[in-house]
């Protein structure tokens, strides 16, 4: 169908792979630990892209397991003592280029961030980047009951800006932000500045794909 532009009322934004390009400096460090066994640089990288999205996919099943049988708490506890000692280890996080400039520009739509992070990161992550001052609501994996890919944190966004699902554009680089988005009645737009693969994108739901976030301008130029 395509996207419907003049519905759009509201852009939602996952932050890893779409805002932070923390993923993709993930897969250079281990990319870079692969020197001494794989001297080709595209299959490298291949295997480095491809062990951690390995690590980085059980994570996500294991906290919507947990989520659906009421053991997120305990997990979330877990990762947010994982994360506080990642955060002192690396110190900041990255914002991909452009993003700011964007979320400048969009000035005029209501904006809004859906992300499984933890309420901590999330917030470290937007006042590293003086980025708060842009979105009208933040909901992270702690915001409601369930997270992504069910759709009540798209629901709880969307009913906290006063909007409808529909009304609603959701971005992300994930299958799970396309799944959530869709089952939320919302349009999505895929970004391959992350993890996710335009095919597998669109077989989630994808209404669009964008070579990257900063993109998203185009839409509404």
């Amino acid at each position: 169908m395509g996207l419907q532009i003049e519905k759009i009322k509201a852009i939602l934004f996952d932050i890893d792979g779409t805002l932070s390009d923390t993923d993709d400096r993930m897969v250079e460090k281990v990319s870079s630990k692969l020197t001494l066994i794989i001297r080709d640089d595209v299959k490298r990288e291949s295997l480095a892209r491809w062990i951690v999205m390995g690590v980085e996919s059980p994570g996500n099943l294991l906290y919507t397991m947990a989520d659906r049988f009421g053991l997120d708490g305990l997990l979330m506890h877990y990762f947010q003592w994982m994360r506080k000692r990642k955060i002192k280890k690396t110190g900041d996080f990255w914002l991909i280029d452009g993003v700011r400039e964007m979320l400048a520009a969009l000035s005029s739509y209501e904006l809004g961030i859906v992300s499984a992070r933890d309420e901590e990161t999330t917030n470290a992550f937007l006042d590293q980047f003086a980025l708060r001052e842009h979105f009208e609501v933040i909901v992270t994996a702690q915001t409601c009951r369930y997270t992504k890919p069910l759709p009540d944190p798209m629901l709880y966004a969307a009913e906290k800006l006063g909007l409808r699902g529909e009304d609603c554009l959701m971005v992300g680089d994930t299958t799970v932000d396309m799944k959530a988005a869709k089952r939320a009645g919302m349009q999505a737009a895929g970004v391959l500045c992350g993890f996710g693969r335009k095919r597998e994108l669109l077989r989630a739901g994808a209404d669009v794909i964008l070579p990257s976030t900063v993109d998203v301008i185009k839409l509404f130029s």
